[in-house]
C-alpha cells in the first residue's frame, strides 16, 4: 500500500498512516457486512482511482476471485465511487452487478479524515446465497451500517488504538451488542458460551454486561479502569477477564454513527486453553533454566572438591591431573550457566569462549597473552557444550607445551562462520551447509619431529579428537604455524543462525 499511495496519489504521510489504521481494523467491517472491501484512492491528477488494499470476509462468500490491489480505473467508469468521493456520503443506489454469473450488490463508503475524503471503500456483497437473515445476521448488518457511518464521518478507526488483529477477538469468536446504557441487546452463541465458561448460569440479554462481568470475574490487583465501565463499552478498550472457570478476551467498540454513542459492540473470545498452554510453556522454560542452574552449581561443587583434593596431593603429577579435571568441569559449567539465563537451548558462544580463555589463561598469568578474533555466533547447546571442552583442552595444551616456564608468548583464537543462510532463503528440504572454522595458533616452540595429531598426543588431544569427530561431526588437525609455533584447525557443521 505504501508504494501505491506514494506512486499514484497526493496523500501525505499522515493520511497514509490513517489508511494503515483503517486497514488494520476493516476485517471487522468485512465480516459484519458479509462483503468484500476494496479501498480506492484518487490519483494525483484526479482522473483515475487506484485500489490500494483489499479484504475478503470470513463470514461469507467472496465477490472477487482475483486480487484487485494495484488496479487502475478511470473516473466515470464507476459512478458510485464518484458520488461517494464528491458528495462525501455513503452511496447505495443502483442495481446489483453481475460478475461471472454472480449478482453483487455494490456500495461506496467515503473514508474521511479531518474533514477531507481520502478515498472510498467499495463494499461488494455476493447475493448468490441471500436468504432470510437470522437474528445474528441482522445484528451483524446493523453493526456494519453503524461502523460504515462512522468511517464516513471520520470517527472510525480510533486514533491511537492500533489493533493486532492476530491477537484480538474477531466477529466469529463472539459478538455482544449493547445499548447506550451497557445493557445486552444481543449475544451470539459463541459469546454466550464464553460467559458460561466464566460461570454465568443464565442468558446475557437484558443484563448489564459491565456489572455481570464484574460479578463473574472481579478484578485482581490494580487496573486502568473499573471492570464495570470497561465491559460496558464506553471507550475503545481491550482486556482479559479471568474467572473461576476460564479466561475470556474482550474488545469494546463504541458505536457513534451520528456523533452520539448509541451503544457498543463487544467482541469476545474464549482464550482459556491458550492461556493454560502459555502458562505451561512458562513453567517449562523456568524448569529448564532451573535445571541448568542446578547442574552448573553441582559442577562447581565437583570442581571445588577436586581443587581441595589437588591441594592435599603430594605428587606433582597427580596435582596437575586434578587441576586439569577442574578446568574441564569448569568449561562445562560455563555453558550451563549461560543456558540458565536463556529462554531457549541456544547460546551466544562468544561470551563462553572469552570466559574459557580467561579461565585457561590463569595457568600463566601475565606471561602468555590470549585473545579472540571473529565471532562464533549463536550455537545450539549440544554443540556449545562439547565445543567449550574442546576449546579448553586446545588452549590448555598450547599454554602447557608451547612455551617454557616464564617465557613470553601469544595465543590467538579466531572463528569464521560460512554458509550461514536462513532455511527460508535456502528453500524447503535443502540441507544447511553452515560451518564454523576455528583456528587456535601460538608462536611457541612448534610441534615435535614426526608428531601425528591423529595418532599421538596426551589425554587432552584424545578428548579433542573424540569430541570433534564423534559428537560434533567435524574435523581436527594440528599443523606447524608458518610464522613459528603451532596451528590447530577445527571445522564443524552448525545450525544456521536465525
Amino acid at each position: 500500500m505504501n508504494d501505491l499511495v506514494r506512486q499514484h496519489t497526493a496523500l501525505s504521510e499522515s493520511d497514509l498512516e490513517w489508511l494503515h489504521l483503517l486497514v488494520s481494523e476493516w476485517q471487522l467491517l468485512s465480516d459484519l457486512s458479509f462483503a468484500d472491501l476494496v479501498l480506492w484512492v484518487p490519483t494525483r491528477d484526479g482522473t483515475r482511482y487506484v485500489s490500494v488494499a483489499q479484504m475478503r470476509p470470513n463470514t461469507g462468500p467472496t465477490s472477487y476471485q482475483d486480487d484487485m490491489v494495484g488496479h487502475l480505473v478511470p473516473r466515470g467508469r464507476r459512478p458510485l465511487l464518484d458520488a461517494a468521493l464528491d458528495e462525501g456520503r455513503i452511496v447505495r443506489e443502483g442495481d446489483p452487478e453481475w460478475r461471472e454469473e454472480v449478482p453483487v450488490r455494490v456500495e461506496s463508503i467515503p473514508v474521511r479524515r479531518d474533514g477531507r475524503v481520502l478515498g472510498v471503500i467499495a463494499r461488494n456483497t455476493n447475493l448468490l446465497t441471500v436468504r432470510t437473515p437470522s437474528r445474528l445476521e441482522l445484528t451483524y448488518l446493523q453493526s456494519a451500517s453503524d461502523l460504515a457511518q462512522m468511517i464516513a464521518a471520520g470517527s472510525f478507526p480510533f486514533p491511537g488504538q492500533q489493533v493486532d488483529m492476530d491477537a484480538s477477538p474477531r466477529v466469529g469468536d463472539g459478538l455482544i451488542r449493547l445499548d447506550a446504557d451497557g445493557v445486552v441487546q444481543y449475544a451470539s452463541p459463541n459469546a454466550l458460551s464464553a460467559y458460561h465458561r466464566l460461570g454465568l448460569a443464565s442468558d446475557l440479554v437484558g443484563h448489564h454486561l459491565g456489572r455481570t462481568t464484574d460479578e463473574l470475574a472481579p478484578a485482581r490487583g490494580p487496573v486502568d479502569e473499573a471492570m464495570v465501565k470497561l465491559a460496558s463499552g464506553y471507550a475503545p478498550r481491550e482486556t482479559e477477564v479471568e474467572g473461576s472457570g476460564g479466561v475470556i478476551q474482550l474488545r469494546a467498540i463504541p458505536l457513534k454513527p451520528k456523533g452520539v454513542r448509541i451503544g457498543s459492540l463487544v467482541l469476545c473470545r474464549d482464550v482459556t486453553e491458550l492461556r493454560r498452554r502459555e502458562r505451561e510453556l512458562i513453567t517449562k522454560d523456568a524448569t529448564i533454566r532451573e535445571i541448568h542452574h542446578r547442574v552448573k552449581n553441582n559442577l562447581q561443587t565437583v570442581a571445588a572438591l577436586l581443587r581441595l583434593q589437588a591441594r592435599r596431593m603430594d605428587s606433582p603429577q597427580g596435582r596437575e591431573a586434578l587441576n586439569e579435571a577442574v578446568r574441564r568441569v569448569g568449561s562445562i559449567a560455563i555453558v550451563h550457566e549461560t543456558l540458565s539465563q536463556n529462554l531457549d537451548e541456544r547460546v551466544e558462544f562468544d561470551e563462553i569462549a572469552d570466559r574459557v580463555l580467561a579461565m585457561v589463561a590463569e595457568i600463566s598469568p601475565g606471561v602468555v597473552a590470549c585473545r579472540r578474533t571473529g565471532r562464533f555466533g549463536i550455537l545450539d547447546a549440544e554443540v556449545a557444550t562439547p565445543l567449550s571442552m574442546v576449546l579448553a583442552e586446545i588452549l590448555q595444551n598450547a599454554l602447557e607445551h608451547a612455551f617454557a616456564p616464564g617465557e613470553q608468548g601469544r595465543v590467538e583464537v579466531s572463528a569464521v562462520r560460512s554458509g550461514d543462510q536462513p532455511a527460508a532463503k535456502r528453500g524447503e528440504g535443502v540441507r544447511s551447509d553452515a560451518r564454523l572454522l576455528i583456528t587456535v595458533q601460538d608462536d611457541g616452540v612448534g610441534l615435535p619431529e614426526g608428531f601425528d595429531p591423529q595418532r599421538t598426543g596426551n589425554l587432552g588431544l584424545q578428548i579433542v579428537r573424540t569430541l570433534v569427530e564423534g559428537e560434533l561431526g567435524g574435523s581436527f588437525d594440528m599443523v606447524p604455524n608458518p610464522g613459528g609455533g603451532t596451528r590447530v584447525v577445527l571445522d564443524i557443521p552448525v545450525e544456521p543462525q536465525k
